[in-house]
């Protein structure tokens, strides 16, 4: 039996849940005539989501992650894993929660999307369904994910950057320092500067600890790349990288410093 075949007895319910109505009439378009798509609903907010797939128990939900008050993720845990539908979560950018989807094998749209993309993973989706109703533990798979996200998230060996219509991998272990510059960061890997919206705080919370650690509130550098410490006045010192950049280690950070100053 053909996959046209298939799809036309799914008898499919989706529930798009998204905070902008052009966005969820983006995802309606896309849907529009396929046979296999049964009945289509929309969720404006977080509790509304929460509702509608308690109630009409949908089995696939399109789920943007960054909603006011409250996020894709708080939804899905609210529900609960084991009445987690299938999810395709909808971003429209967040380079660490792209890294878990990948571990995880969880689909996702990164917008700007096209209907090129749209088809592709309501594809996975749809055959994600098919071995759902044969026996499959997706619940599984959501409550790890969630648990994963919740402690901070899979461990790292890059960053995606978004480079125009592209995400470009740069390795953890190349950056030599980051630096805040206002809604963005600034990620200086030898010679070359990525450019990220995220903040400083946020960041440092998904780098390991022990070979990055903050020396500013507006930088953060990886130990890797010091090649001495300078004492400063006031207790202030100058980091010098191997680079040849020099960052200022304030003393409010000093501490995170101990092993290598002493005391």
């Amino acid at each position: 039996m053909g996959r046209g075949n298939m799809n036309k007895t799914m008898d499919i319910r989706v529930l798009i849940v998204d905070d902008e109505a052009f966005a969820r009439e983006r995802i309606r378009d896309f849907l529009k005539n396929r046979p296999e798509i049964a009945a289509i609903d929309e969720a404006e907010n977080g509790p509304q989501a929460i509702r509608k797939i308690q109630e009409h128990n949908p089995d696939l939900v399109f789920l943007d992650i960054q909603m006011p008050r409250m996020d894709g993720f708080a939804v899905l845990k609210t529900v609960g894993a084991e009445k987690t539908p299938q999810v395709v979560f909808v971003t429209a950018y967040d380079q660490y929660a792209l890294q878990a989807f990948e571990v995880f094998a969880l689909g996702y749209l990164l917008k700007p999307f096209d209907r090129a993309k749209f088809e592709k993973v309501l594809h996975r989706a749809l055959d994600e369904i098919r071995l759902k109703r044969t026996g499959r533990d997706l619940a599984r798979t959501i409550e790890e994910f969630l648990k994963e996200m919740q402690s901070g998230g899979p461990s790292m060996d890059r960053i995606f950057v978004k480079t125009k219509n592209r995400l470009l991998p740069v390795r953890i272990r190349d950056i030599d320092w980051i630096e805040a510059a206002g809604k963005y960061i600034i990620l200086h890997a030898g010679a070359e500067e990525h450019v990220i919206r995220d903040s400083l705080n946020s960041m440092e919370k998904k780098l390991p600890a022990r070979q990055f650690r903050r020396t500013h509130r507006s930088s953060i550098v990886n130990i890797d790349s010091i090649k001495e410490i300078q004492p400063l006045f006031h207790g202030d010192s100058c980091l010098i990288l191997k680079t040849g950049d020099k960052l200022t280690l304030s003393r409010s950070f000093r501490g995170q410093f101990k092993d290598w100053l002493g005391g």
